[in-house]
């Protein structure tokens, strides 16, 4: 399986994947090795339905080419749901489609060769603990506490095929996450696509998020519990101070503003000001100075003139984000702001988009220059893609594959104790904790060592 797109696709990955091993198909890593392969599809703005064509095209390459035993290319995720039927006349090597609401029956799919494309149509499907799941990270683990979103945002057509928001029950959620730190997630990362509006459909108000963490902290014993994509309009100041004074509860404010001029924010229709927003971050800081702040922006909204743009550089410079994603705006069929006047032309919106990345590199550095010479608890990830002699892991400031590294390069050892024996980083497995002094930092990365906080025993594998 291919899996693209953002953390809430990943868990249908899981959940497909759970239901293929669990009716016994044998799932491989390696495409030389796959008969049937699934690509699950991300269609939120033009770059990710590019990532995703493209992975079409290189499974339906190696359909035809002889080169590798494929012999079934399905497709699965937003892309089955939106553009089935473009996909099946451009792209004619595939063979099927798994929909968004059919995800439990992909064992059956796999083995009729696929459902024929769909019109396009919102899922209704909301997955429970009951579901079989195989997990595919190490040491952490998503927890989809949502479904769909009830957002009127201009630019967005999620809501088209995910549909209006399904919260899922507080009791199903623990029983899920019991599962996940029992195969070992030391990490619940919170994940919707309004996950701080969770639960207003079951009636919980505005603290659906803070019962269900406190629930999350009483039934489960994971380390850390990271909460990803607040609104800023339904972001409850109870939980703000949950995560200020619980250890457990990572101090980590993602909230995706998408813009702070007046005026582009209201043509998105997105809740709040720019002043409301300033006033969000001194409050969560003022709790926690050592919370860490993320965001994302899109640039090249129509209508974004010279003056709207430079209101967005100068908020970004006054906030000093911890971390920050910048987008160019993607014109969606179906969103109200497909039809607005004044596109801005797609250069000017890159350039745009690099001038906001460069300004945050500068910050970033600053950000993370404050961590050099402190010791913090960190998740190791395991080996670099590019070294084997270098581990990855991320503090409690660091959400999974969107805000940097920590790339240790080094393990203390001492016969007296202090340090951690004759260990050395091969003995230190991916998905545990470990306590790291931070040696250096950079813009996008840091470096560190491994000391003496938990025995090595902790970390071997089992």
């Amino acid at each position: 399986m291919v899996s693209l797109g953002c953390a809430k696709n990943h868990v249908d990955s899981e959940i497909m994947l759970g239901v293929l091993d669990r009716q016994g198909y044998r799932l491989v890593a390696d495409l030389d090795e796959a008969d049937t392969v699934i690509v699950n599809t991300c269609g939120f703005i033009d770059e990710a339905r590019e990532e995703s064509i493209d992975a079409i095209l290189n499974a339906a390459a190696r359909k035809t080419d002889g080169t590798a035993p494929v012999r079934q290319l399905l497709v699965a995720g937003c892309m089955a749901n939106r553009y089935g039927h473009e996909l099946q006349a451009e792209i004619p090597e595939i063979d099927g489609f798994i929909h968004l609401d059919s995800l439990r029956q992909a064992g059956d799919l796999v083995k009729l060769g696929g459902a024929p494309p769909a019109r396009p149509s919102a899922s209704h499907l909301v997955f429970d603990h009951r579901d079989s799941r195989l997990l595919t990270t190490a040491g952490y683990a998503y927890l989809k506490v949502a479904e769909g979103c009830n957002n009127p945002c201009t630019f967005c057509a999620i809501p088209v095929w995910r549909g209006r928001l399904r919260s899922r029950e507080i009791d199903s959620l623990v029983a899920e996450a019991r599962d996940l730190t029992g195969r070992g997630a030391r990490e619940l990362v919170l994940v919707a696509q309004d996950t701080t509006r969770y639960g207003e459909d079951l009636g919980y108000g505005r603290h659906g998020l803070v019962r269900l963490v406190e629930a999350l902290l009483a039934g489960t014993d994971a380390d850390w519990i990271r909460i990803l994509y607040a609104y800023p309009t339904t972001l409850d100041d109870d939980l703000l101070r949950l995560m200020a004074s619980e250890p457990r509860v990572a101090s980590y404010l993602d909230m995706p503003l998408q813009h702070s001029d007046r005026r582009m924010l209201r043509a998105m229709r997105r809740g709040g000001t720019a002043d409301r927003y300033r006033r969000i971050f001194a409050r969560a800081r003022e709790l926690d100075p050592e919370v860490s702040l993320r965001s994302t922006f899109i640039v090249g909204f129509p209508g974004e003139d010279d003056a709207a743009f430079e209101d967005l550089l100068e908020f970004a410079s006054e906030v000093r984000f911890d971390h920050l994603g910048a987008f160019v705006y993607s014109r969606e069929t179906d969103t109200p702001s497909a039809a607005l006047p004044d596109q801005v032309p797609r250069g000017l919106a890159e350039e745009r988009r690099e001038r906001l990345l460069k300004l945050q590199r500068d910050v970033s550095l600053e950000r993370r220059r404050r961590f050099v010479g402190r010791t913090l608890p960190m998740l190791i990830e395991g080996p670099c893609e590019e070294t084997e002699h270098l581990l990855c892991a991320r503090h409690q400031g660091m959400a999974p594959d969107v805000d940097g590294r920590v790339l240790i390069n080094d393990i203390v050892t001492a016969a007296n104790g202090s340090g951690v024996g004759d260990a050395s980083l091969a003995d230190i497995a991916a998905g545990r904790m470990a306590e790291v002094e931070v040696t250096d930092a950079f813009a996008d990365d840091l470096v560190g060592r491994v000391v003496a906080a938990r025995p090595v025993t902790a970390w071997a594998n089992a």
